[in-house]
């Protein structure tokens, strides 16, 4: 029974509270629904006592309020009379600020009016009043001085600081406010404000041994505008003049056997003022003669370093004057001077020399060394230094110094099997400017001119069946000069024919490069001649001439590709790679009929061991008509490939992918496609078995579940090929091995590699991202 009426109570509270809180009245008293605005608290709360005169006052709502409401008319703080303040609102609370500090001891009355609306439009139903009384004015007061009241031996350079127990008006603190006297005359100096500190820093040292007083005025005033209860004096003493001194020297007092390239210097028992430290106020003088140096100052030290080096076996006084002060100003009590005495003279030596004394068989073009025992000042060795002459015939050269080794490069190779004579100078000197005690002479002998030989080629002399695409050779005995090997001292000629190509040299060979293949059955001769030279500039004794003999036209495989073999790519219209670093490797590039400037994508794409070839180039000679070969080479092999018979074609149509194949022909009368699956090419330990596919239409290998070529058994992909009677598209990441040989066009798909040739005979040549061509 209790239960049921406490239930029933509960729900009469619950349906009062919801008619309460659903009817409200706007200020012309209609009815609307919504929740009644309510002020739920207040800062400070009704009936504070002792309130900050710097007091912000807040009033916190139990909903989100129209912001337009809240205005200086309908929220109000008065006290003897209304205060003026700045009103904002945020959240649920409105937030009064008191332009100045409220009154001391005052009580304020704070007030919401009913024009405060919710965002509804509903209004507080009565006026929200409340009271508060701030407490008594707290003066800011000084809690911590520095120096301390009635401190004595203050230091000169003293700054003086005042701490107060709250944070203070920084306009307030300054040099009216804050000062330090000596009796009635001030001290000019800086007033600075930090935290709760203010700061006084003299514009120059104090006076010793004089009574200092600092004073806060009560015109310092915290940040709500109170001030000082009065005026905070405080004295305080500055101590008596101490003298920095010198603590120590390097070199020490009566030091023996220095250096002659010391640099003095001096150590102070404190910082000193480096104005002060110069060449007056720190004197080196060897008796009475002033020894002339530069004066620096790093930390507390002072560094006197000679202009030239000091003498061997002398005494040297060292004085810092009273003319060296310290940051304060205050100078040594007197000058500090000491004595060293340098020690002996260390003459240079010459300890070793290139080519040694009475050496014999010395190279024509050798570099002359001769090394030092110490560091020698690069200054002093030179041409006129050292020497190296052929009787009392100077040797015109170059002189260079580094580390402790001078070098003597003659202009013009020394003469065959001839004494020269080579020498170091007293003019030599060390750092310390301490020459060699006496000129160092040695002599050597050159060897014989012995003139360089070829002493074997590639090919060989009277070789016979060489490569269409041969690279000739010359090694030779010796290092040769570069410079002498060129077009003009390296030939090759076809009968009285000059072959077009380009020389390079590198270790002890020479190389000949045609520019375009060789004939086939043809007779070359190469010849180096006496304009090449070695480093020493001694010319081969004789022309050396050497002949030999191409072959017939090379053949891969069954399908004979001729000149067009050297060809990675070979297309009839344009070439190009349509993003990422495609790479062609050991094969050429080529385009005819089409246009260098049909080819493009080169760079990123890259060609190792190979070029580009156009049939507009024009250099070097020969590349149109050399392309124009290519291409009816290009055109039999596909027609070969296309009509070959032997053995039988075997008839093959659709997806290829997953099958393994023996070698032979293999005929499609329409597409032809590897997908689903790898085609594995077996050659059954047989390396020269061939393959021949003969495809009347388009051929695609297609990524994803397979499209791969894959050799065993010994299969080679140069024998592989792929005659297409359109167009052939290689896929996506996939391998490919063999030489497509296509009427039309060759797409290779992104990532997409290939063991072999992309040769098209009318169309374009598409790689479309980062493919990969290797010479097969």
């Amino acid at each position: 029974m209790k239960k049921r009426k406490l239930l029933f109570t509960t729900a009469i509270a619950v349906l009062s509270l919801t008619a309460f809180l659903g009817s409200c009245k706007k200020d012309d008293f209609v009815q609307v629904d919504g929740v009644c605005p309510l002020v739920l608290s207040t800062d400070p709360v009704a009936g504070a006592t002792n309130v900050a005169l710097n007091k912000v006052i807040t009033v916190t709502f139990n909903e989100i309020m129209n912001p337009a409401t809240i205005t200086q008319a309908s929220f109000t703080i008065t006290g003897a009379t209304p205060v003026v303040g700045t009103i904002t609102y945020s959240g649920n609370t409105a937030t009064f600020t008191p332009s100045t500090p409220l009154t001391v001891n005052t009580t304020y009355t704070g007030r919401i009016t009913t024009a405060v609306k919710d965002e509804n439009g509903n209004a507080l139903q009565t006026d929200y009043v409340w009271t508060f009384s701030t407490g008594a004015t707290l003066a800011p007061v000084v809690i911590a001085t520095d120096p301390l009241n009635n401190a004595t031996g203050v230091p000169l350079n003293k700054t003086i600081t005042a701490t107060f127990n709250m944070p203070m008006d920084m306009l307030t603190i300054n040099g009216t406010t804050f000062t330090v006297r000596q009796g009635t005359t001030a001290v000019a100096g800086v007033v600075t404000y930090n935290g709760t500190t203010a700061y006084f820093t003299p514009a120059l040292p104090l006076t010793l041994n004089t009574v200092y007083t600092a004073t806060i005025t009560t015109g310092a005033k915290n940040t709500a505008g109170t001030p000082l209860a009065g005026n905070y004096v405080w004295t305080f003493t500055t101590g008596t003049l101490t003298a920095p001194t010198v603590i120590s020297t390097d070199p020490v007092n009566n030091a023996t056997g220095v250096v002659l390239n010391k640099v003095i210097s001096a150590t102070f028992s404190e910082p000193m003022n480096p104005l002060t430290l110069n060449a007056t106020s720190f004197t080196l003088m060897q008796g009475a003669t002033i020894v002339t140096g530069a004066v620096t100052y790093s930390g507390s030290t002072a560094f006197f370093t000679p202009t030239i080096a000091l003498l061997p076996n002398t005494l040297y006084t060292a004085t810092i004057t009273t003319g060296a002060r310290n940051v304060a100003g205050t100078q040594l009590a007197n000058n500090y001077v000491w004595t060293f005495t340098t020690g002996a003279a260390v003459a240079p030596a010459v300890i070793s020399t290139d080519p040694v004394n009475n050496a014999t068989g010395v190279a024509l073009n050798k570099t002359v060394t001769a090394t030092f025992n110490m560091v020698m000042d690069p200054l002093t060795v030179n041409a006129t230094t050292f020497t190296v002459k052929q009787g009392a015939t100077t040797v015109l050269g170059t002189v260079t110094y580094s580390g402790s080794t001078a070098s003597f490069n003659s202009t013009l190779p020394f003469t065959a099997n001839t004494v020269y004579t080579a020498t170091i100078t007293t003019g030599a000197k060390n750092l310390a400017g301490t020459p060699l005690a006496n000129n160092y002479t040695w002599t050597f002998t050159t060897g014989n001119n012995i003139a360089p030989t070829v002493i074997s080629t590639d090919p060989v002399s009277n070789a016979t069946n060489v490569t269409l695409s041969k690279v000739i050779t010359a090694t030779f005995s010796m290092p040769m000069d570069p410079l002498t090997i060129n077009f003009t001292t390296f030939t090759l000629t076809n009968g009285v024919i000059p072959v077009a190509g380009v020389v390079t040299y590198t270790g002890s060979t020479a190389s000949f490069t045609p520019a375009v293949p060789l004939l086939i059955n043809t007779t070359y001769t190469a010849t180096v001649t006496t304009g090449a030279r070695n480093v020493a500039g001694t010319p081969l004794a004789a022309n050396y001439v050497w002949s030999f003999a191409t072959g017939t036209t090379p053949v891969q495989g069954p399908v004979i590709l001729a000149t067009a073999a050297r060809f990675g790519i070979l297309s009839g219209v344009g070439v190009s790679n349509q993003a990422g670093p495609s790479v062609i490797n050991d094969l050429d590039v080529g385009i005819y009929p089409g246009v260098r400037s049909a080819v493009t994508g080169f760079p990123p794409a890259t060609i190792v061991n190979g070029a580009i070839y156009a049939s507009d180039d024009i250099a070097p000679p020969g590349v149109p008509a050399m392309l124009l070969q290519a291409k009816t080479d290009l055109t039999n092999a596909y027609l070969a490939a296309e009509a070959a018979v032997s053995p039988a074609p075997i008839t093959v149509s659709g997806d290829q992918g997953g099958l393994t194949l023996a070698p032979g022909i293999y005929k499609s009368t329409s597409t032809l496609s590897i997908a689903n699956g790898n085609l594995t090419l077996d050659a059954q330990g047989n390396s020269n078995a061939f393959w021949i596919f003969q495809i009347a239409a388009g051929f695609t290998t297609v990524g994803g579940a397979g499209g791969s070529i894959i050799l065993t058994g010994g299969a080679q992909a140069k024998n592989i090929y792929w005659q297409t009677g359109s167009s052939a598209t290689i896929g996506d990441y996939t391998s490919f091995q063999g030489n497509i040989l296509a009427l039309t066009s060759i797409t290779m798909n992104s990532h997409a590699t290939a063991v072999g040739r992309m040769l098209a005979r009318n169309g374009a040549i598409v790689m479309t991202s980062t493919n990969i061509i290797i010479k097969p």
